[in-house]
Formats: structure tokens, C-alpha cells, sequence
């Protein structure tokens, strides 16, 4: 499979109520193709933040961002543009960072958390030096990810409820 030079598809999902900011690294080609982040069925993100917001498990993107900007949460990732094979967060190459500037200027974001090891990785190496404000690595959401179940996933990334969600 050929990498391509890819230009991240998706507008960050922030409003001016946004406290938390939760950031992955690049679109699956699934997401691309949906047009909104963790769109690949089997991606346990929408689960995990229906459980977390005590909302049901949103099925359109409406109800998606609907949950989360009830919620006071943005969604975005790392890379603007990059060269990647599939949906392989470890073939990304030649990355181009996204200016997160775009919400942190906008909205009162408290607290940012990273949906996985190489979206911390990445916010550090290209996003840190700028903003200068913390992130905390959860594990990731990812189907990738087996060797996390549901469950535990819930409880790792429930530590983002302080941050007031309510």
C-alpha cells in the first residue's frame, strides 16, 4: 500500500463552552471516509464517552457532537497533514502539525488528554514547544488497541470527569 501525502479532512469540534480537549493523531481512512473522527465501528471511543456523559451511545454525527459539546469537550487530532499507509499511526511520516492555536484561543480549554501513546508522542514532539500546557496519555480507543478491554478503557479515561463533565 502506497503512502500519500493526506490533508486532514475533519474541522475540530470545539465551541466556547469547551473545558476538555481530547486529541488523536490523524483520520482512519474509515473517518475520512465518515467525514468525523472514530468513525470506524469498531473504534470504542463513542462507547467509552456515551458511558462517561451518561448519554446513549450517539449513531449520527449530529448526536455525536451533540454529546460532546454538551459536555464541554473538543475533539481534534495532532496532524494536519502527513503521509500515512492506512490507518497505521505507525507509518506516519512527514507530518505537518495542526494549530491547535484555532481552539485553545477560542475556547476555555482546562485540560488536554491524548486518545493513545502516539498522539501523546506527537503533541510533545510538535505541539508542547508551542503550547506549552500538559497533556495526559490515555490509552487508546483504537480497535488496534485489544489488549485493553471496554471496561478498563472506561475506567482509565474517567479520570477526564473531574474536568466537568457532567
Amino acid at each position: 500500500m502506497k503512502k500519500s501525502i493526506i490533508v486532514h479532512p475533519i474541522e475540530p469540534l470545539f465551541d466556547e463552552h469547551s473545558r476538555i480537549l481530547i486529541l488523536g493523531t490523524f483520520p482512519s481512512p474509515r473517518s475520512r471516509e465518515g467525514e468525523f473522527f472514530y468513525h470506524h465501528p469498531q473504534n470504542r471511543f463513542w462507547k467509552v464517552m456515551a458511558y462517561l456523559t451518561d448519554f446513549p451511545v450517539p449513531e449520527t454525527i449530529a448526536q455525536k457532537k451533540a454529546m460532546m459539546l454538551g459536555n464541554g469537550i473538543a475533539v481534534w487530532d495532532v496532524i494536519q497533514i502527513c503521509r500515512i499507509t492506512g490507518a497505521s499511526d505507525s507509518s506516519i511520516r512527514d507530518v505537518v502539525p495542526t494549530d491547535l492555536s484555532i481552539i485553545l484561543d477560542h475556547a476555555p480549554i482546562e485540560r488536554i488528554f491524548a486518545n493513545g501513546a502516539k498522539a501523546y508522542d506527537l503533541y510533545m514532539k510538535y505541539s508542547y514547544p508551542k503550547t506549552g500546557r500538559p497533556i495526559v496519555k490515555l490509552p487508546s480507543t483504537s480497535p488496534a488497541n485489544a489488549a485493553w478491554s471496554l471496561d478498563r478503557l472506561i475506567e482509565a479515561w474517567s479520570i477526564i470527569r473531574p474536568a466537568g463533565i457532567h
